[in-house]
C-alpha cells in the first residue's frame, strides 16, 4: 500500500476562532505564525488565565513543530454588560490626586476621563471572576483542534506555493548543470589542445615531450567539473524527492542547498581564467548560485 504524501507546511499562517460563554461575555482565540528555527510560543492572555496558558502551551507543542507563534485571547463583553464603576476605587484615586496637589502646592482637579482609563475602574473592564474564567478556559480549549486545523490549512496552502516555486527553481538549476556538463568536454579538450600546441613550439632536444603532455593532461584534469556536475545532480534529485515526501523538510532542504552552493563554488574555482566555453561554464555557475540563494531564502519559511 502506497503511503500518502504529507503536505509541505510554510511557517506563515493565521487563524481565529470565537465563542460565547454567556449572553454578555464572549472571546476570540487566535494563532499567528511566522518563521523561526524552533517552536517559539508567545502568549497574550488576560489576567487570571495562567492555567489556560499552560494548557495551551502543552497542546500546541504537541500539534506544531516550528515557528514563532503568537497566541492571543481577547475577551469581548457586550453592551448589555454592567458599565458601572468601582466607586471606592474612584474615590481613592481622586483623594490621592488632591493630596498630591496639596502637598506640592499645585492647583487643579482630577480629570474624570483620565480616572476612568485607570485599571479596574470600569466594572466591564475588570478581570473576570473565577467562574467566568473557568467557563472561558473550557470553551477556548474546545476550539484548539479546529484552530490548529485552520492554521495548518493556511500554512499548507502557502507551503504548496513555496514548494512549487522551489521545484521550478531546481529545474532551472538542473538545466544550468546540464549546460555545464555539455560544455565540460569541449573545455577539457580545448584546454589540452591549446597547451599541447604551445608546448610543441617550445619542444627541442632538451624537453621530454611526453612528460610535458602528461603534466598538461593533469592540469586539464584538475580543471574538469565532472565530479561537481554529478554531485549537483544528486543533490537536486534528493531535494525534489524531499519535497515530494513532504512533512518537516525545511532544515534538510537548507542543508542540501548549502552543499549545492559549495559545489557551485568549486565549479567556479575550476573554470576561473579558462577562456571560451570555460567562460560560459562560469556564467552557468554564477546563475546556479543565484538560484540556490533564492531557494535558501524560500526554505527558511518551511517547517
Amino acid at each position: 500500500m502506497t503511503q500518502s504524501r504529507q503536505p509541505v507546511y510554510s511557517m506563515t499562517g493565521f487563524a481565529r476562532r470565537s465563542g460565547r460563554v454567556s449572553e454578555t461575555l464572549g472571546f476570540s482565540l487566535s494563532l499567528k505564525s511566522v518563521n523561526h528555527r524552533y517552536l517559539d510560543l508567545h502568549m497574550r492572555m488576560p489576567g487570571g488565565a495562567e492555567e489556560l496558558e499552560m494548557q495551551l502551551r502543552r497542546l500546541l507543542k504537541e500539534k506544531l513543530r516550528r515557528g514563532h507563534v503568537e497566541v492571543t485571547l481577547n475577551l469581548e463583553r457586550s453592551q448589555k454588560a454592567d458599565a458601572g464603576y468601582d466607586r471606592a476605587l474612584v474615590a481613592a484615586y481622586v483623594e490621592a490626586f488632591r493630596a498630591a496637589a496639596r502637598e506640592h502646592g499645585l492647583a487643579g482637579e482630577p480629570d474624570l476621563n483620565a480616572v476612568f482609563r485607570l485599571p479596574g475602574v470600569l466594572l466591564a473592564e475588570a478581570h473576570s471572576g473565577d467562574e467566568e474564567m473557568q467557563a472561558i478556559q473550557d470553551a477556548a480549549l474546545k476550539e484548539v483542534d479546529a484552530l490548529v486545523a485552520a492554521l495548518n490549512a493556511m500554512r499548507a496552502q502557502e507551503g504548496k506555493r513555496l514548494a512549487d516555486e522551489l521545484r521550478t527553481g531546481m529545474e532551472r538549476v538542473r538545466r544550468l548543470v546540464d549546460e555545464a556538463a555539455l560544455l565540460r568536454e569541449k573545455v577539457q579538450q580545448a584546454y589540452f589542445e591549446r597547451l599541447s600546441q604551445r608546448l610543441q613550439t617550445m619542444v627541442d632536444g632538451n624537453f621530454d615531450k611526453d612528460r610535458i603532455l602528461q603534466e598538461a593532461a593533469l592540469i586539464s584534469d584538475r580543471s574538469d567539473v565532472e565530479e561537481e556536475v554529478t554531485r549537483l545532480r544528486t543533490h537536486i534529485d534528493h531535494f525534489t524527492g524531499l519535497l515530494d515526501e513532504g512533512g518537516e523538510v525545511g532544515k534538510k532542504l537548507d542543508f542540501l542547498l548549502q552543499e549545492m552552493n559549495r559545489e557551485a563554488n568549486t565549479l567556479l574555482s575550476k573554470t576561473s581564467g579558462v577562456a571560451g566555453n570555460g567562460t560560459r561554464i562560469t556564467e552557468a555557475g554564477l546563475a546556479m548560485k543565484a538560484e540556490i540563494e533564492k531557494a535558501r531564502e524560500q526554505v527558511q519559511n518551511l517547517e
